[in-house]
């Protein structure tokens, strides 16, 4: 069997929600032995968040996939000096308390580092771990609009949108991932010294908004909402088809305006918009012209026509429509798997695809301290009285 890309590498996983369990999973998902490291009794939150079914968390199975879980408490003396303990057997220590709290607790830099020099820690904050809004409390809404994006989301007769998920989170989560891989690189192959990762919630968004920079800066104007949200392409947009159903055409490029000028029968545009300049300085007519050509078809037609000319088309997915696609189906992106709550539970398949050493999902989220004596018995040497000496405490 082929070794797994990040066997070996241990990963102590002490966030909490979204953005660093998401990252956390991720690295599991491709063979890291991430612990996740909880509350006695009660767990992460993420266990207890909705949707649920029979007063269970349907997100945690996924969540937690390919995780080993102890319970330990930090506000114990002991709690702390256990916590130590696996980290001097460990690579990565995901965290995201606020700015501050692990210092609080006695367990900063100078105390990890002691344990264990080669300890690489990522950071996952609302505002990183500097700047005047570094202590402050972060959630993945707020951050989004404070990264300049839920301004420019929506149209602009109506209020600004948020995304209908915590876009920031898994965001910031895929962030910690690379972070956290750079760091281990250069620890492991270039032989340099372990290193902190600081990932924001708001960076990793406002990371992708160069464009929008550039405008203000050069140009002096900002991003506004808009039915034309790219500024740069025309067409876009989304249209409704002959059989009510949902449209996205954009032609981001010359030649892909070519191409729907061959799919929509419409030679006598070219030359006049062969150029993206002459397009955007009068939309209008081409924007009106692609809204009746749309509404004039099926989806069914215009999926034809474009795909035959080579201009990118897509009708809006509902779930239901991702679970019924066959291409969904061919890249296995939806996976059942067994589930002691539910019997079994389909979930996300593992991204990206590796052609060598492939991810995969062992086994779903687990209950609470479920590894509790594989880990303080098996990776630690605990006697049987020692752990449940901490158990009577309360500490695990």
């Amino acid at each position: 069997m082929a070794r797994e890309a990040l066997e070996g590498i241990r990963v102590l996983d002490i966030s909490t929600v979204i953005a660093g369990p998401w990252g956390a999973g991720l690295l599991a998902d491709f063979g890291a032995e991430v612990i996740k490291v909880e509350m006695p009794g009660r767990g992460d939150a993420f266990r207890a968040m909705g949707p649920l079914k029979d007063g269970v968390s349907i997100r945690w199975p996924s969540m937690g996939r390919n995780k080993k879980s102890v319970t330990l408490d930090f506000h114990f003396e002991e709690g702390k000096k256990l916590f130590l303990e696996l980290v001097k057997k460990s690579d990565v220590i995901i965290e995201n308390f606020k700015t501050g709290t692990l210092d609080k607790w006695n367990l900063g830099m100078d105390v990890l580092r002691k344990a264990n020099p080669d300890i690489i820690v990522t950071h996952v904050t609302g505002y990183g771990q500097t700047g005047p809004n570094a202590k402050l409390a972060g959630l993945g809404t707020p951050l989004q609009a404070f990264s300049g994006m839920t301004y420019m989301t929506g149209y602009p007769d109506r209020p600004p949108v948020s995304p209908p998920f915590a876009l920031a989170d898994y965001v910031a989560g895929l962030n910690a991932v690379i972070g956290t891989l750079m760091a281990l690189y250069h620890r492991d192959v270039l032989k340099g010294k372990a290193q902190e990762v600081d990932i924001s919630l708001y960076e990793g968004i406002f990371r992708m908004e160069e464009a929008m920079v550039a405008q203000y800066d050069l140009l002096g104007t900002v991003r506004e909402r808009s039915a034309m949200p790219s500024g740069a392409s025309c067409p876009i947009g989304t249209f409704k088809t002959k059989d009510e159903k949902w449209a996205i055409i954009v032609c981001s490029t010359n030649p892909v305006f070519w191409h729907l000028c061959e799919a929509m029968d419409r030679p006598d545009w070219r030359p006049k918009y062969d150029l993206a300049k002459a397009r955007l300085a009068d939309p209008d007519p081409i924007m009106n012209a692609v809204t009746e050509w749309v509404a004039s078809h099926t989806f069914a037609e215009l999926k034809e026509k474009c795909d035959k000319a080579g201009v990118p088309i897509s009708s809006v997915y509902s779930m239901k429509d991702i679970f019924e696609d066959p291409q969904y189906a061919a890249r296995h992106d939806i996976v059942e798997v067994p589930c002691e709550e539910f019997g079994s539970i389909k979930m996300p398949g593992v991204f990206p695809v590796l052609s060598e050493t492939p991810g995969q999902i062992k086994w779903a989220g687990p209950k609470i301290g479920a590894q509790n004596e594989d880990i303080y018995h098996g990776l630690l040497g605990m006697s049987d009285e020692e752990i449940a000496e901490l158990k009577e405490k309360k500490v695990i």
